[in-house]
């Protein structure tokens, strides 16, 4: 296989596996390819509480066959640590993803880490930019409370969770949550909001 092959072949891999789903469902998920794991060790138990809510209260649940999943960059190699190394090919992810989100306009983006979410504050323009390393589990915390108390169906609502839950990890201000008690927490407020907005999301088992 000469180079020029490969790296053709390569490319195409890497844009497979860059997103799975349809950009048409409204609720997308926004991932840090260092930690591909979050799908299952965080949204997992996270829509098991979701769907436990959701039926709880309206006796249905949520198909989730076109949940939108996205790589935030297709490379790990350029996600960036620190405030200032944001190189070029990162702008240009975010260029390129504020184009499919203006497109497409989903109602929830959830992201997980300080990366996606700092990425998708940038692909909205939020200022003043902050480094990943500044969005610790508490600050997250706050920003996910703002992003329930503010919810508005009518745009993209950004709804940042942890990549990774470790015992005692602190996520909201006074307060632990940790194991199945951090996913309980954010799954309900998430299945809140689904639930208030329920007629506009199709999103339901038919």
């Amino acid at each position: 296989m000469t180079n020029l092959i490969r790296h053709n072949y390569i490319s195409q891999t890497e844009k497979a596996k860059r997103d799975t789903g349809d950009k048409n469902y409204p609720i997308w998920l926004l991932v840090n390819p260092k930690y591909p794991a979050v799908r299952h060790q965080i949204w997992t138990p996270v829509l098991a509480e979701i769907q436990d809510k959701v039926y709880r209260e309206i006796q249905t649940r949520i198909d989730t066959t076109n949940l939108y999943i996205r790589n935030a960059v297709t490379d790990s190699g350029i996600v960036p640590n620190t405030l200032n190394w944001w190189g070029i090919e990162v702008g240009e992810e975010i260029e390129m993803f504020r184009e499919i989100v203006l497109d497409y306009k989903p109602k929830i983006i959830i992201t997980f880490g300080a990366f996606p979410y700092e990425f998708l504050r940038r692909v909205f323009k939020i200022k003043p930019e902050k480094g990943p390393v500044y969005w610790g589990n508490a600050i997250l915390g706050e920003e996910f409370g703002k992003g329930i108390k503010n919810f508005d169906i009518n745009k993209t609502n950004r709804i940042p969770l942890l990549h990774r839950v470790n015992a005692g990890v602190k996520f909201v201000e006074n307060q632990n949550y940790f194991g199945e008690s951090y996913f309980q927490y954010v799954g309900v407020k998430i299945a809140e909001k689904i639930i208030e907005y329920k007629e506009n999301l199709d999103i339901w088992i038919k």
